[in-house]
């Protein structure tokens, strides 16, 4: 790899590690870059999660307070967020990216959705909660939409982040900090169980010395990422999602739009 190469896609990965730790959307930064850089698509995307794993880590670890309290709601989503991430990446490595290109934005607007409406549709689901206590109902909606971003993650991983909090910030009780803080375990559970079957299935598209260049300045960027975030009011970081959501839908259309005309 020349150094300039290194230089850029490191740079990519601290920015990619902050932004990540705090909203989602890293993958917006780096990806392009790879590809950018000359790399295929599919290399560029596999190498790309693998390294992010690191700055997940951090983001994760720089979050640990706000996860005191939530092992029952780990525990309870992991599992279909894992098991979307394993579908994922069965994907990725099984169907065309022209399936999920399309499918993309679409998933993007409704993440957008949640957030954007975010206090009024959470006020609507605790009080249809409260009036259903009772009945101790099993929140399958949230696990249906945790498992359909893992999907999302293992096959694309862009903008997971975003679509995991905007589910969470609607159906998870607590703040949206604790929210941020369930969001980055299920990332890094997604990214991690893609890991597993990339190398298994597709180790000769990962390029190592990206992988080590973003890990090394993502876990960086994410450490310095959480620390910042974890000061932000709700109301800011909601804005910051809807931002960069917005780049996320636009990106991905662009492309769309590119490919058809081709």
């Amino acid at each position: 790899m020349e150094p300039l190469h290194a230089a850029l896609i490191a740079l990519g990965g601290l920015w990619a590690g902050t932004i990540n730790s705090v909203v989602g959307s890293g993958t917006l930064v780096t990806f392009p870059i790879l590809v950018a850089l000359g790399y295929l698509p599919v290399t560029a995307t596999i190498s790309n999660a693998m390294g992010l794993i690191a700055g997940g880590a951090g983001g994760v670890y720089g979050y640990r307070r706000e996860l005191a309290g939530l092992r029952r709601t780990l525990a309870t989503l992991l599992p279909a967020s894992l098991l979307g991430g394993i579908t994922g990446a069965a994907l990725l490595l099984n169907l065309p990216d022209s399936v999920f290109g399309v499918a993309a934005p679409f998933l993007i607007v409704v993440a957008l959705c949640f957030v954007i409406f975010q206090p009024r549709l959470q006020a609507w689901v605790r009080e249809r909660q409260a009036a259903q206590a009772r009945r101790k109902t099993r929140p399958w909606l949230l696990l249906v939409l945790v498992f359909a971003a893992g999907v999302y993650g293992g096959y694309f991983v862009a903008a997971q982040g975003v679509l995991l909090l905007g589910i969470l910030g609607v159906f998870l009780h607590g703040s949206m900090q604790q929210a941020n803080a369930v969001k980055n375990v299920l990332v890094l559970g997604v990214n991690l169980i893609a890991a597993v079957s990339y190398m298994l299935f597709a180790f000769a598209r990962i390029d190592w010395w990206v992988v080590l260049a973003i890990a090394v300045s993502s876990l960086a960027g994410a450490l310095f990422g959480s620390a910042v975030g974890r000061r932000l009011k709700p109301v800011v970081l909601r804005g910051i999602i809807v931002a960069l959501g917005l780049v996320a839908l636009w990106t991905m259309v662009a492309q769309l739009v590119q490919a058809a005309g081709r």
